[in-house]
């Protein structure tokens, strides 16, 4: 970080760990040799401009970077301070995040450009019907995109949104607004200027998270029990950034199951609704290849029992089937069988 624009070269990557309660419930219930909890993987580049898709500014360079990201985090600047330069000369959090969208639809714009040049022509032949039902959907998009209209906020079927998928647009991506405030607009009211953003927001159905990167910095520096003093200052329960992952690990889609075969409890991310099967396969190809059964509990119910043992006494140990949707807190023992 600097007090000035474009101090971000390298993209950073950071693969952050998920804050989960859960986890140090189950630890001391069955006391691992080792932990892991789930993890969100997060890419900074640097922010973009206006002109950004003609070359201004740094930030352009690195849009290939995040070409394959999940969803896409906006920190929006809502803090004044003289010492902090600011692009534009002054704070306008819907401005920024409307320029934002506009180059991003612009660099969208010619992904799609090329990808038409690409099928047009070979999609007259009488053969290639996926093609042209591919250029309509494209051209489509392509009006939209040019009128400043990000493709998540685009009115598109399921099959033409896997049309697209190999593209990694851009603006296909959820988004989720982060608000950077002063420290000292913690806990107070908001301004008119993050009123404004939450308005925005709500005009797209996105998640907004209120910090302050700078308060945040600085508590990351402190002693376990410095922090917790730091926290009751600021009149907060836990870091912003806490509320920042869990948010995104919601706005995925993602649910979390548990696995407490000693030596290891481990945390495991997978997307809501997916199978027994399929979420055996995360652990290992071996368990998916020769699953034979899942042995399920929930969170809930394993703490109201006290332990394993009790829980399987009380017979609240579930047997599923391969078929089974894992449930967001399943503590989930899987019995397979590979021969070679």
């Amino acid at each position: 970080m600097a007090p000035y624009p474009f101090c971000t070269i390298e993209p950073n990557v950071g693969v952050v760990p998920v804050p989960d309660a859960r986890l140090d419930v189950l630890a001391r219930m069955i006391r691992p040799d080792k932990v892991t909890p789930a993890t969100v993987k997060f890419v900074d580049i640097a922010g973009l401009v206006g002109g950004a898709s003609r070359g201004e500014g740094l930030g352009n360079r690195f849009l290939g970077h995040i070409r394959e990201v999940d969803a896409v985090v906006h920190v929006v600047r809502l803090f004044a301070d003289p010492q902090v330069a600011h692009v534009e000369g002054r704070v306008d959090p819907v401005r920024d995040v409307q320029m934002v969208d506009t180059e991003l639809c612009l660099a969208d714009l010619e992904v799609v450009a090329r990808r038409l040049e690409r099928i047009e022509k070979p999609a007259r032949s009488r053969s290639r019907a996926d093609y042209r039902d591919e250029v309509a959907v494209l051209r489509r998009i392509e009006e939209r995109l040019d009128a400043g209209v990000p493709v998540r906020l685009q009115s598109l079927a399921p099959r033409e949104r896997e049309a697209i998928r190999e593209l990694h647009l851009l603006t296909a991506r959820p988004v989720l607004y982060v608000a950077n405030v002063a420290e000292t607009a913690l806990g107070q009211p908001a301004d008119p200027a993050l009123e404004a953003l939450l308005a925005h927001a709500r005009t797209e159905s996105a998640p907004v998270v209120v910090l302050s990167a700078a308060f945040e910095a600085e508590l990351a520096g402190l002693e376990p029990e410095d922090r917790e003093l730091f926290l009751r200052d600021a009149g907060l329960d836990e870091p912003s950034l806490h509320v920042l992952v869990r948010t995104g690990y919601r706005l995925l889609g993602l649910v979390t199951f548990f696995t407490t075969r000693l030596p290891e409890l481990r945390a495991w991310t997978v997307k809501d609704g997916i199978t027994a099967l399929a979420a055996a396969g995360k652990i290992h190809t071996d368990f998916a290849r020769g699953f034979i059964r899942a042995e399920v509990i929930s969170f809930d119910e394993l703490v109201s029992a006290g332990d394993p043992a009790a829980a399987r006494e009380r017979g609240l140990v579930r047997t599923e089937g391969r078929d089974y949707l894992v449930r967001d807190g399943d503590v989930i023992h899987f019995r397979f069988n590979v021969t070679t």
